[in-house]
């Protein structure tokens, strides 16, 4: 059974930064499009950052420039750093895997930016 188990989260200032991790125990899983989303109290999931098979990033514009999505294939890990953390990104964070047809979530882990 496939699984996404994410990492790193926690409480963290204004200004600060978090590493999460997100490890994929999936075979081939150079050949997946990994995506970080967040969901925060009260409001819709929203896609952060995805990374493609071929190193390809993309961010929603309210991170580009502060998060930093990246992948070990060897380790099968997917992360994302994030720097200058904001009150605004307070939410959980989920991994997300895909590759055709087949799609899996992690199950989250919660990052809080306050003082």
């Amino acid at each position: 059974q496939v699984q996404l188990v994410e990492s790193g989260g926690g409480l963290v200032q204004p200004g600060g930064s978090l590493r999460l991790s997100c490890a994929a125990s999936v075979s081939s899983f150079s050949a997946y499009d990994m995506r970080w989303y967040r969901q925060a109290a009260g409001k819709q999931r929203e896609l952060v950052a995805t990374i493609a098979f071929d190193g390809s990033a993309g961010y929603v514009d309210s991170v580009k420039g502060r998060f930093t999505i990246s992948r070990d294939n060897a380790k099968n890990t997917v992360f994302l750093q994030m720097n200058s953390l904001r009150p605004e990104d307070t939410a959980v964070y989920y991994c997300y895997a895909r590759f055709g047809r087949y799609e899996y979530w992690g199950q989250g882990t919660q990052v809080t930016v306050s003082s």
